[in-house]
């Protein structure tokens, strides 16, 4: 036996380099060890953190169940979903229990069953950790300040991970007899359309918010254009979904003036906004909502509420970055003023010019070559953390 073990251990130190050995039995000391030797301050702070997630979570699920258009649980837009991708990439994978504590309680008293209601919050849990997991993966960063963020948030966070809980849920009620089988299509459309609207409407205005300040030495020209803007953004959405005609794509220009004079902040604003004003159209069948079935509404409404989130966010990242790039030049220029003022009153030894120059100059290369569209940087500072700290 004991031959066999220095084999294994033999074998194991050549196929397994170094630093990942070091890393696989850091891991394993972390899972091993009892939790007292983490200390009581950091098993409170987690279960803390949980009880905060699973309120949260059942909260925003009571506000989006106003909108129930299938069997009294099943929204087209479940803020929820919003909520546990932003808790898990700002305090970590570690919360997760939050998230299954709050579907739970919230999907046993509606659930068919209580095998479904348990299916479903595994779905309402793996979907949130599936997008955490891809958003990682792209590199996101939660400052939300470049168009691949907005990019990965849309596609990655929004789009494609919460075909797990559509597909989970859904299936779940048809199973369990809550559902029949010939609205499984329905269902799973209202299903996805839902949770989608949660990450696009929710996760960007909570990131934004979470790093935002609140703005000193306004004008107050800036405030009137802001309570004009989101006036208007919420008289003619509503006008234009409740309407008979399919206008619509009047929102656009709103839109893009948010994003163009409030960047991040107006964008996610407004875009909360329309999102929230459609919905409840299509919810109470208002308008051309009220002329097609429950699978072309869900259509309409996640193409438009897709293309407008998309539009308002990319535009917002760009100007944001075009923004930073011209306050990176003028940093630059100024300082290249300030060296040519040294060098005019010989205040500066020559042998410290090319010192000097490297400071402003460095400045000028990084606003350069900022990306323009979202290509990732050689340094990224404060990407999504990987601990649950």
């Amino acid at each position: 036996m004991s031959a066999v073990r220095r084999n294994l251990r033999v074998a194991s130190t050549m196929l397994i380099p170094q630093p990942r050995r070091e890393q696989l039995c850091a891991l394993g000391s972390h899972l091993i060890a009892p939790t007292g030797s983490r200390g009581r301050g950091y098993v409170t702070t987690m279960a803390l953190r949980v009880v905060l997630v699973a309120a949260a979570y059942y909260l925003a699920a009571v506000i989006g169940l106003q909108l129930e258009l299938v069997r009294g649980q099943v929204t087209p837009l479940w803020p929820p979903t919003g909520i546990a991708l932003v808790s898990l990439l700002v305090l970590g994978p570690g919360v997760w229990p939050g998230i299954t504590l709050g579907a739970l309680l919230l999907n046993l008293p509606l659930g068919p069953t209580v095998p479904a209601a348990v299916l479903i919050a595994v779905g309402n849990t793996l979907a949130p950790l599936a997008g955490y997991l891809l958003l990682r993966r792209a590199g996101f960063r939660t400052q939300f300040d470049r168009l691949r963020d907005a990019l990965a948030l849309v596609f990655l966070g929004a789009l494609a991970s919460t075909l797990v809980s559509a597909n989970v849920g859904a299936s779940a009620l048809v199973l369990a007899g809550g559902v029949p089988q010939s609205r499984f299509l329905a269902t799973w459309s209202v299903w996805w359309t839902g949770d989608a609207m949660g990450v696009l409407v929710v996760a960007p205005l909570l990131l934004v918010a979470r790093h935002g300040r609140w703005p000193r030495a306004v004008p107050r020209y800036r405030w009137v254009e802001a309570a004009a803007l989101l006036v208007s953004t919420t008289v003619v959405t509503a006008v234009v979904a409740g309407g008979t005609f399919q206008l619509l794509f009047l929102v656009f220009p709103l839109l893009i003036w948010a994003a163009a004079r409030f960047q991040e902040r107006g964008a996610t604003v407004c875009v909360l906004i329309v999102s929230v004003v459609t919905t409840r159209a299509a919810a109470i069948g208002a308008g051309e909502f009220g002329r097609h079935d429950l699978i072309a509404n869900m259509v309409v409404l996640q193409a438009f509420n897709g293309s407008a989130a998309l539009t308002a966010l990319l535009l917002a990242a760009l100007i944001h970055q075009r923004n930073q790039a011209h306050r990176d030049l003028r940093h630059a220029c100024a300082q290249l003023t300030q060296l040519a003022a040294r060098l005019d009153q010989h205040s500066l030894p020559g042998d410290q010019v090319l010192d000097a120059l490297r400071l402003p100059l460095s400045s000028v290369r990084q606003a350069l070559a900022r990306p323009a569209l979202g290509d990732r940087p050689e340094h990224d500072p404060e990407e999504v953390s990987t601990s649950a700290s």
